[in-house]
């Protein structure tokens, strides 16, 4: 591992296979500023392809390891997929929640009975796109935040990358919250802490990249002429449905510690 320590703010890298973990800690205002990030933990894994099975391992690994980070508590917590699931690029956060086992509307009893005694009690919730339910979606979260008490909520969505290499190829992570939309230019009410009440933690997949910094990334030319427009992968439906599925599987390890992952793929 590598640490590197700046005024109010500390950066760390490890790999895991071919998979690199970068950690940054911002820990000051003027930091906070100056990388124009608010304070708290930023966690980016950055891999190469997900083809192969020992680099689903390795990325698995370090989704975990990159939670581990973020948070303690892996019991009572409020799973959140943001986007769109007909629109394919925005469709990462419905997904993921698709393949999540949830559990807290089983009881205790029925757990020693099944033979899961050390389960967590986890919760799931898809609350859609404000153009279909008149609601934003931090008002939904708020609302069950607020019924049900999650020690956390965990919010999954997808991102607009700001360079192309990035596309479907990283995994970013912080505690400090997420406004969806942001990055598509249609902003939405910011879901963190200080709004729910509880810690909240978000991870992100670029699945999109405006087509200004697209040219730019391939001619080094800035157009400030071009239309705003997002571009997406071809194989965006191969891509988003494999993130899906390794971040789901992740988080399931994550969340439930003493399942091993061919019972967590069978019940989910």
């Amino acid at each position: 591992m590598h640490t590197e320590k700046t005024a109010g703010a500390t950066t760390k890298e490890q790999t895991i296979g071919e998979v690199k973990i970068k950690t940054v800690i911002i820990s000051d205002e003027n930091a906070a500023k100056t990388l124009g990030k608010p304070q708290g933990k930023y966690i980016t894994i950055e891999f190469n392809d997900f083809s192969e099975s020992t680099r689903r391992s390795h990325l698995q690994q370090a989704i975990i390891c990159a939670l581990s980070e973020l948070m303690k508590k892996r019991n009572n917590i409020l799973l959140v997929g943001l986007g769109n699931r007909d629109i394919t690029p925005d469709a990462i956060g419905p997904l993921t929640i698709d393949r999540m086992l949830a559990t807290r509307h089983i009881s205790k009893q029925l757990f020693k009975q099944l033979g899961f005694e050390c389960l967590n009690s986890i919760s799931a919730l898809i609350p859609g796109v404000l153009g279909k339910t008149g609601i934003e979606a931090v008002e939904i979260i708020k609302g069950t935040v607020q019924r049900i008490k999650p020690d956390a909520v965990i919010v999954i969505d997808a991102l607009a990358a700001r360079h192309t290499e990035r596309l479907c190829k990283t995994v970013q992570f912080c505690n400090t919250g997420i406004s969806p939309g942001s990055g598509v230019e249609n902003s939405r009410k910011e879901i963190s802490q200080s709004i729910l009440g509880v810690p909240v933690i978000a991870i992100g997949i670029p699945t999109v990249v405006d087509i200004r910094t697209l040219i730019y990334d391939l001619t080094e030319n800035k157009s400030h002429n071009t239309a705003s427009m997002m571009v997406t992968p071809t194989d965006i439906d191969y891509q988003v449905r494999r993130s899906a599925e390794i971040l789901s599987l992740a988080l399931n390890l994550f969340l439930q510690p003493e399942l091993d992952e061919k019972l967590l793929q069978s019940l989910v």
